[in-house]
């Protein structure tokens, strides 16, 4: 049985395992499985990486993160230059049309919208922004809306799921409607609940994934 404060240790060095967050200072508070994240950081990767560290933790429930970012005077930039270093850094990757992603930049954050077929084009985009420095947030509202014309078919969706070695798809429940995908159940990880949709959203045709999977754990915490 692991209790809050084990937790605890293994969240904080997990964070500390990692290269970009070994010198941050990271703030780490748990409660029945539900991890806080404050601090300050000088990159948004380094806030990504921090929560990203945290959700991969057996044991972790949910993740609240309220670290902030301060650039140092050096990484200063302004709205127009951040926008120009985004459409530079999307126009780079293959696996997103550029010109397809409409783009704006205020205070530091940056918002995505527009159209695209696939749902890994959506997250190459978010990617492709995630380590420009300067940068404070990214809202990624683009819409997939894909160009297949065929049906969604509830058991193709449940083979794939069955086809992957580090999901238990027993307990994941599929339902499709139209064109939207939602998974119900449990899982016993964060890993698993972002590994199931990933999957989902390879299903051709899809346009809209609703992942209520809940992470749930064999064990309970006690102090």
């Amino acid at each position: 049985m692991k209790n809050n404060e084990e937790l605890q240790k293994d969240v904080q060095d997990a964070i500390k395992w990692e290269p970009l967050l070994n010198a941050a200072e990271i703030g780490v508070t748990v409660k029945d499985g539900i991890v806080s994240l404050t601090g300050v950081v000088d990159s948004y990767s380094k806030k990504l990486e921090a929560e990203a560290a945290a959700k991969n933790v057996a044991g972790v429930k949910a993740v609240v993160e309220k670290i902030e970012i301060k650039f140092s005077s050096s990484w200063n930039k302004s709205n127009a230059d951040i926008a120009n270093e985004v459409i530079a850094a999307l126009k780079s990757r293959w696996d997103v049309p550029s010109d397809k992603v409409k783009v704006t930049v205020q205070d530091g954050w940056v918002t995505l919208e527009g159209e695209l077929s696939w749902n890994y084009q959506k997250d190459a985009a978010k990617d492709a922004v995630n380590y420009l420095s300067g940068v404070k947030g990214v809202t990624n509202n683009i819409m997939i809306k894909s160009e297949s014309k065929d049906a969604i078919e509830k058991k193709d969706v449940e083979s794939a799921l069955s086809r992957n070695w580090s999901v238990n798809s027993q307990d994941i429940n599929v339902n499709v409607s139209g064109t939207k995908v939602t998974l119900t159940g449990t899982v016993s990880s964060w890993y698993q609940k972002d590994e199931a949709g990933r999957i989902a959203w390879n299903t051709p045709g899809i346009w809209t994934l609703d992942n209520q999977l809940v992470v749930e754990y064999d064990y309970s915490y006690a102090d």
